[in-house]
């Protein structure tokens, strides 16, 4: 069980103050680990520090600065306990766009926080474990990571993710560390119901390309997220988990069938 594997130790979570990295937080400190929070929105990150109770910490970071993360990472490392397990859900979400009309500022900047952001978190903390011989990393990926989608900064960062997650598996396997990454669909976030609220997302053709007839919520990833962190994973290492609602399974038959069957879409 998860909590068998992550009773102890420090859990960092970057993103931490909302959604997906705010669930995983109140997820590892359910099972008892110490929990200590990167975000940029400091209002967000320390509302969730008051929920996740003693022990826990919130540490104003953006991700994509290197030199911050390493600071923030020497801090954790002198507060101890020692870092076991590392979530890496800070990243910025786009909407739809063309390769030949991006704005290439913000297609930058999404690279340095989903990507490099990342590449940062994974390199400070893992060097860590690496040390001790001993900890999780579980990365966020997307089911963007698997086929084009028209998302032209998301969807290769997404793929990149995936590559370097493998190539982390590699080198710091023999040390003691896995690492692994889990892939969503859209996620039933407090914001994503406003926006199919306000009529700004269709919840009907959504789900024509999802195998089951809901939407993970945050708990969910949180939750594929403890499993890959626990014994009951520990032959796991390298794998970009779908946590999809079948939307992998189901997409094809968009296109053949017109929708999954018996679905509405």
């Amino acid at each position: 069980m998860a909590n068998q594997l992550q009773a102890e130790g420090t859990a960092v979570i970057t993103g931490g103050a909302s959604g997906i990295g705010a669930a995983t937080a109140l997820r590892f400190a359910a099972l008892g680990m110490r929990v200590a929070v990167l975000d940029v929105n400091r209002q967000a990150g320390e509302a969730i520090r008051a929920q996740l109770g003693e022990g826990a910490s919130f540490h104003m970071c953006d991700v994509s600065d290197a030199a911050a993360v390493e600071r923030v990472a020497a801090t954790i490392e002198q507060e101890g306990p020692p870092v076991r397990m590392l979530f890496t859900s800070a990243g910025l979400i786009p909407n739809c766009e063309s390769v030949l009309d991006m704005d290439m500022d913000a297609h930058e900047r999404m690279w340095r926080v989903n990507y490099f952001g990342t590449v940062h978190a994974c390199r400070s903390f893992g060097r860590r474990m690496a040390l001790l011989r001993r900890g999780n990393i579980v990365t966020v990926s997307s089911i963007n990571s698997f086929m084009p989608l028209p998302l032209p900064a998301y969807n290769p960062g997404k793929a990149a993710i995936s590559r370097l997650t493998q190539l982390l598996a590699v080198e710091l396997g023999r040390q003691g560390v896995r690492v692994n990454s889990v892939a969503p669909t859209y996620v039933m976030t407090p914001p994503l119901r406003q926006r199919m609220e306000a009529g700004l997302r269709d919840e009907r053709k959504m789900m024509a390309v999802h195998a089951l007839d809901q939407l993970p919520t945050p708990e969910d990833i949180a939750e594929a997220v403890a499993f890959l962190c626990s014994d009951s994973a520990r032959a796991i290492t390298g794998v970009t988990l779908p946590v999809d609602s079948g939307w992998l399974a189901a997409v094809s038959y968009k296109t053949y069938a017109g929708g999954v069957p018996w679905g509405e879409g």
